[in-house]
């Protein structure tokens, strides 16, 4: 089984604040998103090209704060909005946790029309500092990178910058090859996104 690059994510404190940072970022307006019950958790998205879109993601206030830990490590999550996640999907969950058991335990969702499992850690947090990618199995036949349309973004290059990103890499390397996705070794964790446009090159951090 190999694995896909699916989506990215910009976490932050609040909804309004990694809306700002991406709005800035790519210079167009998000699209509406919704609201995940199960983490209280609420987003915004953008559609991509190549069937891959991108989400801004943070804790809803409006909805009771659950008695475990959120998804992507958003109960720990602070300071300014920033690139956070990278989401790869799958084609058999049960699978992807027999291979990457430290991605967590799969948790079964919905949003509206939209259905899907991913591998969440019991303590939300993903290892190597949070660089490891979410993992997630689509049930709905069209997810978002489909349906979405595009606002004409094509991802050129995904970095993931980290002190031990060689041996994510490795780790990942018998199931993922993306020449999109690149690993640079750095103390500081941190991922940039770069997107060619109509007018010009986009960057995000």
């Amino acid at each position: 089984m190999k694995f896909e690059l699916d989506h990215i994510a910009v976490a932050g404190e609040t909804l309004e604040e990694a809306v700002q940072h991406s709005e800035e970022a790519f210079g167009v307006a998000l699209g509406a998103g919704g609201q995940h019950a199960h983490y209280a958790t609420h987003n915004r998205l953008l559609g991509l090209e190549q069937e891959l879109y991108f989400e801004a993601i943070a804790p809803d206030p409006s909805q009771p704060k659950p008695d475990y830990p959120r998804w992507f490590g958003l109960d720990y999550f602070d300071g300014p909005a920033q690139l956070d996640k990278w989401i790869l999907r799958c084609s058999d969950i049960a699978e992807a946790q027999r291979i990457f058991p430290e991605a967590g335990e799969p948790v079964h969702l919905t949003r509206g029309d939209l259905s899907w499992t991913m591998l969440v850690p019991p303590d939300g947090l993903l290892p190597f500092g949070g660089l490891f990618p979410a993992i997630i199995q689509w049930h709905t036949e069209t997810p978002p990178g489909m349906t979405l349309q595009s606002a004409g973004f094509r991802l050129e290059a995904l970095t993931i910058c980290g002190p031990d990103v060689a041996d994510l890499q490795t780790r990942l390397a018998p199931v993922f090859d993306d020449d999109r996705v690149l690993f640079q070794t750095m103390s500081d964790r941190m991922m940039q996104a770069v997107f060619l446009t109509a007018g010009g090159r986009r960057i995000l951090t």
